[in-house]
């Protein structure tokens, strides 16, 4: 038990140091701080807004440009409210929430069972742990409101605030933040109510037929699409993990009804495939299959990773038949349907018309911001019997690194800040750089890898004579003399 509780403790200490560092070196900032915060909303920084841009363009490359059969849009945040009465999201889109009656402290059931199964785990009680996550399952899947509060009674699970058990019955709770369009009244008296969008799916279903007609795309095809999604979290945590206002990297890609289960093995593969792209071990990674699927789909996995707070969804892939564009349809009554001149093999005849099926991938973009945060943070002991030494260092892939090159002058004299100015003026078009004459070239070193910049180049006195530089390399902290004329060609090597 001492060994489990350490390693819980271990793991907690390093998510806070992660996000202080994430607070000092401004990647992460509490929303409004000044006004001591916003419950679950942050904001990114300078080289946390740098990383997530990365981010997001390494995904967009890799789902339109490297794609022949797949496009993008941006569609708008505000939508007809009919679309979530289509979508099921009026109707569908809940949690179940419980109240503890002393301290009025609102809970989600999922997430106070959970917490519960941890601390079993934290005193080695693994089987009981797993017996209660599985009992949750199952009667997750079947709605039993009942018989969830009663597992909950049964266990004796407290409040962490006021340490009762005093719990009022579970009901649901909409997650979608709601406003009114316009300023004036309509007919009744009602302002128009229109809802900040709770996924970006549905901008793309809704474009499906614009898309397919003006961009001539046959099936299987798909449409991506990366933008802000809000939803009314009552339990909000775990930093950026879990926030009111987030960014979403989804893609709903068209296929013909009935090979629905091939594409989905596909894209789990295709999926998975980018995220080892960056260099993550698979061990950190893990496929978590649905228990209880969603109402429009007939397949549903999580790719899970390993964080500090245990294995955690990062992205979610479905199989979301044709459920979607089906009921935009009945509740548009626009036709939603393909013509597909491809012979069936099994008749002879054209496909003909049909609503097609979909799979989905859809990834958290803050998530994957932090998945990289926890996967780069390294804390290092350079120590010598001579001298006590220690860094951390963010070992970024290159390609996402918020600055790719520093350019250090060793003095701010005779002639070396020139020469980096050069430096950046052949390099920054082509990448992010960053100059500073500020302080001992070691002290610049350590404040390179706190950001996780993968090359310096230091300029010296000999750099005048030879027309040569020092690159440092993070990682391995070695050092090589290179020409000037170098220096792009081996970064640019590294990022792409």
């Amino acid at each position: 038990m001492a060994n489990d509780n350490s390693k819980t403790s271990s793991q907690s200490g390093r998510l806070q140091a992660i996000i202080s560092h994430c607070k000092e070196y401004g990647f992460v900032f509490p929303g409004s701080e000044i006004y001591d915060g916003l419950q679950a909303v942050y904001d990114y920084g300078q080289w946390g807004s740098e990383l997530k841009k990365n981010i997001k363009d390494y995904w967009w490359k890799s789902m339109t440009q490297l794609q022949e059969n797949i496009v993008g849009i941006d569609a708008a945040i505000f939508m007809h409210p009919t679309t979530w009465k289509a979508s099921g999201h009026v109707d569908n889109f809940n949690d179940p929430m419980i109240d503890n009656k002393d301290s009025k402290k609102r809970y989600r059931v999922d997430h106070l069972i959970e917490g519960y199964a941890d601390m079993l785990k934290a005193e080695s009680k693994v089987q009981e742990a797993e017996k209660i996550l599985s009992d949750m399952d199952s009667l997750v899947a079947k709605d039993d409101f009942e018989g969830l509060k009663k597992l909950i009674v049964d266990n004796k699970i407290k409040c962490s605030i006021s340490g009762t058990c005093n719990w009022t019955d579970i009901r649901q709770f909409n997650l979608m933040f709601s406003t009114e369009f316009g300023s004036t009244e309509n007919a009744e008296g009602e302002f128009n109510k229109v809802y900040l969008r709770p996924e970006t799916a549905q901008g793309i279903f809704v474009n499906f037929l614009n898309v397919q007609k003006t961009g001539r795309m046959k099936i299987p095809f798909g449409i991506a699409q990366t933008g802000k999604a809000f939803r009314n979290e009552i339990v909000a945590r775990q930093f950026i993990f879990r926030m009111r206002e987030f960014e979403q990297m989804e893609m709903q890609f068209f296929i013909r009804p009935g090979t629905q289960k091939e594409w989905y093995e596909r894209w789990k593969e295709t999926r998975m495939n980018w995220h080892l792209s960056l260099g993550i071990s698979k061990d950190k990674y893990r496929f978590h299959d649905h228990v209880k699927l969603a109402h429009y789909a007939d397949a549903a996995c999580d790719i899970e990773y390993e964080f500090p707070i245990g294995f955690k969804e990062v992205e979610g892939i479905h199989s979301r038949t044709d459920f979607d564009l089906k009921n935009h349809q009945e509740y548009s009554k626009k036709k939603m349907q393909y013509f597909d001149n491809d012979v069936d093999p099994a008749t002879g005849k054209p496909y003909g018309n049909y609503i097609p099926y979909v799979i989905e991938t859809s990834i958290g973009l803050d998530r994957m911001f932090l998945l990289l945060m926890c996967e780069a943070y390294t804390e290092e002991d350079l120590s010598t019997p001579e001298k006590q030494d220690s860094r951390v260092v963010l070992k970024f892939p290159p390609v996402l690194a918020p600055v790719k090159l520093a350019v250090l002058p060793l003095v701010k004299k005779d002639g070396l800040p020139e020469i980096a100015r050069k430096i950046m003026d052949d390099c920054k078009a082509s990448f992010r750089c960053f100059y500073e004459e500020k302080d001992t070239i070691g002290k610049r070193y350590r404040r390179m890898d706190a950001l996780g910049t993968p090359f310096c180049v230091t300029v010296d006195q000999q750099t005048k004579e030879d027309n040569t530089v020092t690159i440092r390399h993070r990682d391995s902290m070695h050092q090589d003399r290179i020409a000037i004329n170098d220096v792009k060609k081996i970064v640019m090597s590294a990022i792409i």
